[in-house]
């Protein structure tokens, strides 16, 4: 690389440009592989549920973990905004992190808890870093979609100073402690975002040394500008127009109805979901905070997605939706679970689009699946921990949807041999579901069939947080729909969105939504049907179901 001692004079030519930014990511990785390492919980540990980032001395973001939660693209520059209009840059010291897990001006929900560090050099501020992870628990009903106000949900914490001058404050580190069931988690999981702050500090100090550079900002001008200018020149691309779309979505006993409309104009595009319907008595309801971090993500997957993500991706795009809709939620509307109704945004968008722009656009996907658990293990300890699975991934226009494999999301799966000792449940089943992807030309992935037994000699109690049971993933071009998903427990459907409790040897069962297929199913071949068969991707019953009893002797 040529040294950037030089290079901060000009123009930093693509070649420097390019190993900077990737030298951005690895340090960002490595502040995630430390975070992940160090975690308490299975959600961080196993889920990959966080995300960390540097942002530059204007409060932007210029670099995010590979291995994170995509949407925080949006919400992260939100939260540290909010940050720095608390504690002014000129207030901050060496040492300091500030901490907020407010859901209105953060991911959505008071579970995922952002630290902010201000990085100095010199004595003066060179960069910011700031992790986001999904705590184990933070008290009130824990984390579910059965609260009725946001006051139920957990204790809400104001932006404030976790550490001061790198002395840490107790009194706040008491408070947590007495309002949560699982404080070692907790408290493991905070000091494991510190560490992985520190981590990140102390390697973009490096980086800058060795880079001869005062400070991040000449990158991040750089960065943000060829983002920008990417998504700019792809949304020049799509069509001008007016593009709308809706779609029906189960809402805690209730269908509610999801409302989007894109104007694209030029190199801009604006995103309104007025039409959306109200706000429910559950906590399912999205802040606009997470409804404009789905939205930017999905148009970002259609504009740019090679690009790493950054502020830049931001800037020709804007969001808005009706102040008390479902996707513009504000205290004291609860919002725990508004990953349940906030996943559908981009199969919302992308239906927006996938006339324009079919080659860009993914049918729908079964989702991700998340149950909180409550309880004690089988020593009496207490247990507050979290299982998620996925359902099929959507057809794209030239690739079969992968089985088991979230959309909207990243999150990692639950291994058993670690998920039975946390929770004191045994994983009795975990098997593919057949016939549950989409037909198409190219199929949807199925989803998956999963049963758990409580094994820990006491009544364990069950959130379900589920979507999909009433509405499938949607398929494009004459693509089918994907099955739905299910939870039971000894065999008998309960609500998707409830509380329900696991007697000892009780047995939950969760059948995953599949995804959606792309394309007419006459057009798939029998080789790819018979791979399909031999995979367990479907019975041949639900092959001649879906291809036609003829399909062997379809061509390939």
């Amino acid at each position: 690389m040529t040294s950037p001692v030089t290079a901060s004079r000009r123009t930093l030519d693509p070649i420097d440009l390019a190993i900077a930014w990737d030298r951005l990511i690895s340090i960002t990785d490595e502040g995630a592989a430390a975070l992940i390492r160090t975690s308490f919980s299975m959600l961080v540990r196993e889920g990959f549920d966080l995300s960390v980032m540097i942002f530059d001395t204007r409060g932007r973001l210029i670099a995010q973990s590979r291995k994170c939660i995509p949407v925080f693209i949006g919400t992260a520059p939100v939260t540290m905004a909010h940050m720095l209009e608390r504690f002014p840059p000129q207030t901050l010291a060496p040492g300091d992190v500030v901490a907020s897990n407010d859901p209105v001006i953060g991911t959505g929900h008071m579970f995922d808890l952002a630290l902010m560090k201000p990085i100095f050099r010199g004595g003066r501020i060179v960069a910011y870093a700031m992790s986001i992870t999904h705590l184990p628990d933070i008290g009130g009903m824990g984390f579910s979609a059965a609260a009725t106000e946001i006051y139920h949900e957990g204790l809400r914490l104001p932006i404030w100073k976790l550490f001061a001058a790198g002395q840490r404050d107790e009194t706040l580190i008491e408070l947590i402690k007495l309002n949560v069931r699982v404080p070692e988690q907790v408290l493991g999981d905070i000091m494991a975002s510190v560490s992985c702050l520190e981590v990140v500090d102390r390697q973009l100090g490096e980086f800058l040394s060795e880079a001869g550079l005062a400070d991040v900002d000449q990158l991040a001008v750089s960065i943000i500008d060829q983002t920008e200018a990417a998504v700019r020149s792809a949304l020049v691309a799509i069509p001008d127009g007016a593009y709308r779309n809706e779609v029906e979505v189960e809402a805690f006993g209730d269908i509610r109805r999801l409302v989007c409309r894109i104007d694209k104009r030029g190199s801009e595009a604006s995103i309104d979901f007025a039409g959306t319907g109200p706000c429910v008595g559950a906590g399912i309801n999205v802040p606009l905070s997470y409804t404009r971090s789905m939205a930017l993500y999905t148009l970002k997957c259609i504009t740019a997605p090679r690009l790493p993500n950054n502020d830049g991706a931001t800037v020709p795009i804007s969001i808005s939706a009706p102040v008390g809709c479902l996707l513009n939620a504000v205290p004291p509307a609860p919002s725990a679970g508004r990953h349940v109704i906030g996943h559908f945004i981009p199969p919302l968008i992308f239906g927006a689009l996938a006339e324009v722009v079919p080659d860009r656009v993914m049918a729908g996907s079964g989702l991700i699946d998340f149950i909180t658990l409550q309880g004690r293990r089988p020593d009496g300890s207490g247990m507050a921990t979290t299982f998620c699975a996925a359902g099929g991934f959507g057809a794209l226009s030239d690739l079969d949807g992968q089985p088991t494999t979230p959309g909207s999301s990243n999150m990692g799966g639950m291994s058993a041999e670690l998920f039975e000792p946390e929770s004191g449940l045994v994983v009795e089943r975990k098997s593919l579901r057949p016939d549950s992807g989409g037909a198409g030309a190219y199929r949807g992935g199925p989803g998956q069939e999963i049963v758990l037994r409580n094994d820990s000699g006491s009544p364990v109690s069950v959130f379900s947080m589920a979507n999909r049971t009433q509405f499938p993933a949607q398929g494009f071009a004459g693509g089918q729909p994907g099955a739905c998903r299910q939870h039971l427990v000894n065999g008998e459907t309960i609500s998707p969105q409830g509380r329900h409790e696991l007697a000892p040897g009780d047995r939950l069962t969760l059948r995953e939504a599949g995804g959606a297929g792309f394309g007419n199913p006459q057009a798939r071949p029998a080789s790819k049907i018979t791979d399909d068969l031999r995979r367990g991707y479907a019975t041949p019953e639900g092959a001649a179901r879906a291809y036609g009893p003829d399909w062997p002797r379809r061509g390939t």
